[in-house]
Formats: C-alpha cells, structure tokens, sequence
C-alpha cells in the first residue's frame, strides 16, 4: 500500500496521557504498529497507543513527517536526525520505547545509535555515573570479575 501526501487522509492518534494528535496517514504509517491497524481498517477512531505519552508521540510524528517528505534529501535528513537526537537522557529513553512499541526501526536504530556513542570508550563506573545506575556488586564481586574478565579493562 503505497500512500502520497496528496491522497493521505487524517487519523486520530491517542496517547496514553488523553492527547490526541491528528497526523497524515501517510505520516503514521512509517510505524509499522499504526500502518497494520490501518490496513486492518481499525483505524476509523482515534487509535490508542498507551505506552506513548503526548509529548513523546509529538516527537515520534515530528520524525516520521520529517522522513516521510519525499523532497528531503538524505544530507538534509542526517543532518536534522542528528539535532533530533540532542535531547536529554530521559526523552532519549521515552523515544526508544515509543520507537519500539511503535515498531519504527529507523527511528530506534538513530536514537540506540546515539546512546551507544554516548558510552562508547567508556568504563563501566562512567556508564553507571552516565545513566544513573547503582553498582549492586560488592568490592570482592567487582574484583573477581576484574580477575576473570582482565580483557575487558584493559
């Protein structure tokens, strides 16, 4: 099913907070999750999406309008991917999800791109510092897997 901007019609998306935002189908569709409820033809009401809040599907149909204009070439879209993703840790992690639940692989694949370059050449004790995660090993723990694992920190 191939959708051009001049056919497109509108749909209803709704997010888990009660926001509904009216996109182009053409636009939508780039989530695979939104493009099988429309060809199933469920897509007559505002479609619920309840593990995306407002604001993170405002940013997701920003995506997917900007990557559905067929004028943009891919400079332009590299370019402006690149200032979408400069976005603090915890949008960065409501778009992942939303990107997952959505099923939009480019938009994952861009946005895990970007927290893999925030902790590539990193050691551990940074990566937790980085996403606030705590340290659940003891010193002997930690030290035998130093031990077990020398390779890894070296």
């Amino acid at each position: 099913m191939s959708l051009s901007p001049s056919t497109s019609k509108m749909l209803s998306l709704k997010s888990s907070d009660g926001k509904v935002l009216e996109v182009e189908e053409h636009v939508a569709v780039l989530c695979e999750t939104i493009k099988s409820l429309v060809e199933d033809g469920c897509a007559d009401s505002p479609i619920p999406l309840a593990n995306v809040d407002g604001a993170t599907l405002g940013n997701v149909m920003e995506w997917c309008k900007k990557h559905a204009d067929q004028e943009a070439s891919a400079d332009d879209l590299k370019d402006w991917d690149a200032e979408f993703v400069e976005r603090d840790q915890g949008e960065l992690y409501h778009l992942i999800m939303a990107a997952n639940y959505l099923n939009i692989k480019g938009l994952l694949d861009l946005i895990c791109q970007k927290v893999a370059d925030m902790i590539k050449g990193k050691h551990p004790e940074k990566i937790r510092e980085i996403f606030n995660i705590e340290n659940d090993f003891t010193s002997e723990q930690q030290e035998q897997i130093r031990k077990d694992n020398s390779w890894a920190f070296e």
